[in-house]
């Protein structure tokens, strides 16, 4: 088979049924022959190696090589490379048997991003999948609807905590914060990633004491609360973590999948013993998609894969708080997670690192009301206190949903008015989703 019979028309890959589709992109230098080095990457990354071999026969070929789908060059020269130009851009796509990795997703980036993951300036964009492969995966248990059946709050965003400080506390003084936080209005509280099991504050302890403090608080006000201990720990300890945070009374559980490894929250989604919502944390994910010519996609890793294995939550950085992150970025996780995908449903998206009351505003418009605020030292350093500055946020959640400004309703509030003299407002840019000029 040669590199021009591995070629498929664009318009008929729905038509090919079982093939997994990413596009890359690709840098290159001024004089390659594009479609050797791309067809070269789909052998590769299924049949081939660097030379033939005698069992790599047309007809292996034929059934379980990638097909190159389409391979465009950024800016489309077309009749001469620019003298002045060292090297090529291009975005090229490769539809991949699904018999080859099944359903599963370890092997299907082994397969889509495995080796050429270590090629040079090579970046996987995104995956499309045919709908009898999503079939395979049950995705989440709870998501958005779920959860908010759960703690019986409709129409607005969800608060979310982050005790603080993030760890060397005792559970006695995590209690402390915790109830302050819930006597605020917080609807989840969810351990920092930075905490799991240590010596000095046993996982078990502290969920008996935070759960203590849920059922008295639902019982004076009726408001329910969420609280996802953090129960991340080697791969093989994960379902023991799992199922004794549950029959401590854990209500909720989040687990850094991206160290663990996504295929361990996938397995704990689909475990019927395992009835309460995950929420995935993000930690480790900047070694995977910072470099804008390797790796892969943020949406991806913190959008669409998350959701396929199962997250009901996904923690993600805001554009606005304390870490570099594209708003388009932010915005197209929003997108993979919350928009209707055939049977998987939709999910939470938490953005956080640094939300506070003044990006409120900016969030749910970005992002509307099923999202969760993710706001930890907004809370916990508050001038006027963790009760007060769960206040401040939820009064600012209800002035954003009612249409009214952060500084109006500040003024029937002094929690949001110490927020604001504490912190400023954001300088929010009008939105101009059609504005071609810009």
């Amino acid at each position: 088979m040669s590199e021009i019979d591995m070629l498929v028309i664009p318009e008929h890959i729905e038509a090919m049924g079982g093939y997994v589709l990413a596009t890359y992109y690709l840098q290159t230098g001024r004089n390659v022959d594009i479609v050797k080095k791309i067809s070269s990457i789909g052998i590769e990354q299924t049949t081939g190696t660097w030379l033939p071999v005698p069992e790599e026969t047309p007809e292996v070929r034929e059934k379980y090589v990638a097909k190159v789908v389409g391979i465009y060059e950024v800016p489309a020269n077309e009749y001469e490379v620019p003298k002045n130009q060292d090297f090529r851009q291009w975005v090229f796509q490769l539809a991949y048997p699904a018999v080859n990795f099944g359903p599963q997703i370890p092997m299907l980036l082994s397969t889509i991003i495995g080796n050429i993951s270590m090629s040079g300036p090579l970046k996987l964009l995104d995956i499309k999948f045919p709908p009898e492969f999503l079939k395979s995966f049950k995705g989440p248990k709870f998501g958005v609807e779920g959860i908010r059946d759960l703690l019986g709050v409709k129409n607005r965003p969800l608060l979310n905590n982050m005790i603080k400080p993030c760890t060397g506390y005792t559970p006695e003084v995590g209690c402390k914060l915790f109830a302050r936080a819930v006597e605020g209005g917080v609807d989840i509280i969810k351990d920092d990633e930075l905490i799991a099991d240590p010596p000095f504050n046993p996982r078990d302890q502290r969920i008996k004491l935070y759960m203590e403090v849920i059922r008295r608080h639902y019982e004076e006000t009726g408001q329910k609360v969420l609280y996802t201990p953090n129960i991340t720990d080697r791969a093989d300890k994960v379902f023991e973590n799992a199922r004794r945070a549950i029959d401590a009374g854990a209500n909720a559980l989040m687990i850094n999948y991206l160290t663990v490894g996504i295929s361990a929250m996938q397995a704990l989604a689909e475990d019927p013993e395992i009835n309460v919502p995950i929420m995935a944390h993000l930690d480790f994910a900047g070694t995977m998609y910072e470099s804008p010519v390797s790796g892969m996609s943020s949406h991806l890793i913190l959008g669409k894969l998350a959701r396929l294995a199962g997250a009901d939550m996904v923690v993600y950085p805001s554009p606005f708080g304390k870490f570099p992150f594209l708003p388009e970025r932010y915005m197209q996780i929003g997108a993979h997670l919350n928009n209707p995908w055939c049977h998987v449903k939709r999910v939470f998206p938490m953005p956080g690192g640094g939300v506070m009351p003044n990006c409120v505003h900016a969030i749910y418009n970005d992002l509307g009301p099923d999202s969760i605020m993710g706001c930890g030292g907004a809370i916990h350093g508050h001038p006027m206190g963790p009760v007060a500055g769960a206040k401040a946020m939820r009064q600012v959640i209800d002035a954003a949903v009612a249409g009214i400004s952060m500084v109006d309703a500040a003024k029937g509030h002094p929690e949001l008015q110490a927020a604001v003299d504490a912190w400023g407002l954001m300088e929010d840019e009008e939105k101009r989703l059609f504005d071609i000029k810009s």
